[in-house]
């Protein structure tokens, strides 16, 4: 998820609107908490054995040598909760603190934010009456281990219960988020042994920080499915995961309208079905009971069936999408089946967006593989070019590999197997973890080692170890500097801009922030010269296209051509 700067403006008015409206509805939802008599509350003492290893009874935290951090946690839903926020309270405030601070950094007036936080009132009042009781209760659990750094905008477990629905609003909010996750799945004589095979990049970026610390967290519930899932302190939803029955959710963002009200969080309704769905046709059951508020793609792998399928949810409408005669499953972020046809904002989206690009992209690497295995599967999450492998420079959001991925991941559900990328992006080791041994295994009086095989692991990118990354890290550290240039009315050094271009010279955001930045020091023969570079390349929406037209007339007139 990209922040950026504008989305304030429109949001803040908004808010402004909502801030005069009276709602009945507010004082309840403020005052709403899950009943947790005849729940546990008294959890084993949490225990630090080293500086990466805590345990709490049977429960544990610990960080493997890739640097992912592996949660184990078992019980009924107030103890999941509690045990969560004991062993993970370190990154969980973390990753609050990192995630409000970057909403202070957008919103740095105190009025503003006081109308903020009055808007978060109004807008999240329904909330509390669509998500279960029991995953109220297990984010009441987890809500006491929250920082108290942030009552100001609410209470703990208001507080946790509204960030669960961050990661929808972050899809509706496209001027803020610009999220372009992409997921693919293969089976029957489209793999090398036949079984179902799913890849998944979850392109959700609030932030380098907010993707440091991943947690591979397994759960073993008193009510449900025992399930893995790749997640980050403070959230108890799923975005990606597998139950102990082979069946699969990952998430892909559609176009929404910015909602009024919110409803379920796209990540508890995936978090449902991974815990009490064995099979797609329970999946659905399950999808079309919960109201949700921003549209979204809900990527279903099932061993049971031996294939995978789309449940395409929006607040008014309701789709399946199963292909016929394929073995081959492909998402990117537009909807694919008939309930959307004639939908409007999505026959936009495919036009003016970069979803339709990525989604022929993984058609056309799917289409050199005549067989996929989960390292291919690897290989295609990492891909950095685009179509016909044109070089469109790294970070495009074109390409699969955006190089700003939360996490990557690939399921084998049949055998129970998951790989999930380590840093940076998808470019770290997969660590490769096994079901069926993790769930048959776990028990108190096991040693606290690594959850992971490693003789499942897929290698790294060497990538990574190139100078072609070195630079592209040196492009993303040039472009924080001209972009706070640009806000700021500051002047920079000379190199700066001719070290932007050259350190990703294929790709166009380069050309356009240096095209802006001299616009703005009125060196209009180079700002005009910069946006036609940038005119060349592979320009990631029709948005910025005409962005760069507009930039282009305007100075032409200016310099009488």
């Amino acid at each position: 998820m990209r922040f950026v700067n504008s989305i304030t403006h429109r949001f803040l008015c908004f808010a402004v609107v909502l801030f005069l409206l009276q709602s009945c509805g507010i004082s309840r939802s403020l005052k709403d908490v899950p009943n947790v008599n005849g729940y546990n509350a008294n959890i084993p003492e949490r225990i630090k054995t080293s500086d990466t290893t805590f345990v709490s009874g049977e429960s544990f935290l610990s960080k493997n040598k890739q640097g992912l951090w592996e949660l184990y946690v078992s019980g009924d839903p107030l103890e999941r909760g509690l045990l969560t926020g004991s062993l993970t309270k370190e990154l969980f405030q973390n990753q609050e603190h990192v995630f409000l601070s970057k909403v202070e950094e957008l919103v740095p007036s105190k009025m503003k934010q006081a109308l903020l936080r009055r808007f978060l009132a109004w807008f999240n009042r329904k909330m509390y009456l669509h998500i279960p009781e029991e995953y109220k209760t297990e984010i009441y659990g987890l809500s006491r281990y929250a920082s108290p750094d942030y009552n100001h905008i609410a209470n703990q477990y208001l507080r946790i219960l509204y960030l669960h629905g961050a990661h929808d609003i972050g899809h509706a909010l496209q001027d803020l988020a610009l999220v372009g996750c992409s997921s693919f799945a293969a089976w029957g004589d489209k793999t090398e042994d036949g079984s179902l095979i799913i890849g998944r990049n979850f392109d959700f970026y609030a932030g380098d920080d907010f993707a440091k610390e991943k947690i591979v967290a397994f759960v073993s519930p008193t009510n449900g499915h025992k399930f893995m899932s790749v997640t980050w302190g403070g959230m108890i939803g799923v975005v990606s995961g597998m139950n102990e029955h082979g069946l699969t959710v990952t998430i892909n963002s559609g176009k929404s309208k910015i909602p009024l009200i919110a409803k379920t969080p796209i990540s508890i309704v995936t978090r449902e079905i991974l815990q009490y769905a064995s099979t797609i046709e329970e999946a659905i059951k399950i999808a079309k009971k919960r109201q949700v508020f921003v549209s979204e793609s809900i990527f279903v792998g099932s061993a049971n069936d031996k294939k995978a399928i789309l449940i395409e949810v929006s607040p008014k409408n309701f789709g399946v999408y199963e292909v016929s005669n394929s073995n081959q499953l492909i998402c990117s972020n537009h909807f694919q089946s008939k309930a959307y046809a004639k939908d409007k904002n999505n026959s936009a989206h495919i036009k003016e967006s970069h979803s339709q690009y990525r989604y022929e992209r993984m058609q056309e690497l799917l289409q050199q593989q005549p067989k996929i295995t989960p390292q291919i599967a690897v290989d295609i999450l990492r891909n950095k070019e685009g179509l016909l492998d044109k070089k469109i420079g790294y970070g495009n959001e074109k390409a699969l590999n955006q190089l700003l991925a939360h996490h990557a991941i690939v399921f084998k559900p049949e055998q129970r197997l998951v790989w999930v990328s380590s840093n940076p992006y998808q470019l770290g080791e997969f660590v490769g973890y096994d079901l069926k041994e993790i769930f048959k295994d776990l028990n108190k009086d096991s040693e606290l080692l690594t959850l992971s095989s490693q003789n499942l692991s897929i290698e790294e990118d060497p990538f990574q170890y190139s100078k072609a990354y070195q630079n592209y890290e040196y492009y993303r550290s040039l472009r924080n500097d001209i972009i706070t240039a640009i806000n700021t009315k500051k002047h920079l050094d000379a190199s700066i801009p001719k070290n932007i271009l050259s350190s990703n010279s294929e790709y166009w955001e380069g050309y356009y922030l240096v095209g802006k930045y001299y616009y703005q020091e009125k060196y209009y023969a180079a700002a005009l010269q910069s946006f036609k570079e940038a005119k060349k390349k592979e320009i990631t929406t029709f948005d910025d296209e005409q962005k760069v037209d507009l930039y282009i007339k305007k100075l032409k007139r200016k310099l009488n051509k």
